[in-house]
């Protein structure tokens, strides 16, 4: 907790430059019942979703199975051009797929900094096929390792559970990476993902983070309308404390 509180100043004391980022909220639709997962994106999207978050596991990076830009294309066709996807690459060979999710409509195309040795070319690779740039790492990465690569991406994504599984625990001692990450790079935007729902909304959201994956704490609850609201209200305010406090 004293290091959170440490970077929390830093965060205060060392932004550089003007806030371009806003609080977005994106639900993991692997969660939901995947028998109608058209519907069930559709209804996500009425709730108040900002963006889908897409995982996309090849069962070699992490040992689950679960879709690939087939059904990407699919959904792109059934829902229109106005959801956001969020495609979050958990692959052995993320330049394999570059194309072909881009052909199928994906947005933003996130893959993990453990999965290649080249991010320069992949970024590059990324951008010339017309999507953005996430650049993810797991719990166990240090984010000093994303740090040469963050002025070249849209976003970076902080693992707050080992990828693969859903059900986990919410880490918050990976805080102090999205803490640093907001005092280096005020305007990037940064991805929470894994455990992350009403009860650890706030600690995310006064480190930094301002896009929030949320699975089954949204999707499975009664009313995914009201967490939504709340996920975004918490966020939305500690992004104006954050102003305020500059």
């Amino acid at each position: 907790m004293l290091l959170l509180a440490l970077c929390q100043a830093a965060c205060r004391q060392y932004s550089r430059y003007s806030m371009a980022y806003s609080a977005k909220i994106g639900p993991s639709i692997l969660s939901s019942d995947l028998s109608c997962l058209g519907s069930e994106c559709v209804r996500m999207m009425e709730c108040g979703a900002d963006y889908l978050h897409l995982d996309v596991m090849d069962g070699h990076f992490v040992p689950n199975i679960t879709f690939g830009h087939p059904m990407v294309e699919c959904l792109r066709k059934s829902l229109g051009q106005e959801p956001f996807f969020d495609m979050h690459m958990m692959v052995s060979r993320p330049e394999q797929w570059v194309k072909a999710m881009a052909a199928a409509g994906a947005n933003q195309y996130t893959f993990h900094l453990e999965a290649t040795s080249n991010p320069g070319a992949l970024i590059k690779d990324i951008r010339e096929s017309g999507m953005k740039v996430g650049l993810a790492i797991k719990p166990g990465t240090t984010v000093k390792e994303l740090e040469p690569w963050a002025s070249q991406i849209d976003m970076a994504l902080v693992m707050t559970v080992e990828p693969g599984f859903g059900g986990q625990k919410f880490m918050e001692d990976m805080m102090p990476k999205v803490c640093w990450l907001r005092s280096q790079f005020p305007s990037l935007d940064i991805e929470v993902d894994g455990g992350v729902g009403p009860d650890s909304i706030h600690c995310c959201a006064e480190a930094g983070a301002n896009m929030i994956v949320s699975g089954s704490a949204v999707i499975g609850s009664e009313d995914p309308r009201s967490v939504i609201a709340h996920l975004r209200s918490v966020v939305s305010e500690a992004i104006q404390k954050r102003s305020l406090d500059r």
